[in-house]
């Protein structure tokens, strides 16, 4: 009779030591998913500080650029087109402006701010949980 009882004490303590050690495991996985995720973080924050200071730089210097070729342009083209070389360089800073918006896309489109293997490994976690 004695082994029938430390048979069936087994299971228990089986079963509480095995849920323990499983919740101990996805503790783990979490701080491991949470480290990744803001080494990522912070790989995104310093791409974007660049590219934001790179763009306030380009602002700057294309807007000092643009204003005097535009008025080398105006004042050079003035008296063989008058409010003609207005217009003209109207549509061409209109068309230099949307060029730019879509490079802009593109380099979102890109993946710089996005965090790839994080997100990999919350759909592996994910796939493997379901």
């Amino acid at each position: 009779m004695e082994n029938k009882s430390s048979g069936a004490a087994n299971p228990t303590p089986g079963l509480i030591v095995g849920m323990a050690g499983m919740a101990r495991n996805f503790f783990a996985l979490m701080v491991n998913r949470i480290e990744l995720a803001s080494v990522e973080l912070a790989e995104v924050r310093t791409n974007l500080l660049k590219l934001i200071l790179v763009a306030a730089a380009g602002v700057i210097a294309s807007c000092f650029a643009l204003a005097f070729w535009t008025g080398l342009l105006v004042f050079l083209s003035w008296d063989a087109l008058g409010w003609k070389i207005l217009l003209i360089v109207a549509v061409a800073f209109t068309a230099i402006a949307v060029g730019i918006l879509f490079y802009a896309k593109s380099m979102l489109r890109h993946g710089s701010l996005s965090m790839p293997a994080t997100l990999a490994e919350l759909r592996n976690d994910r796939d493997a949980l379901l």
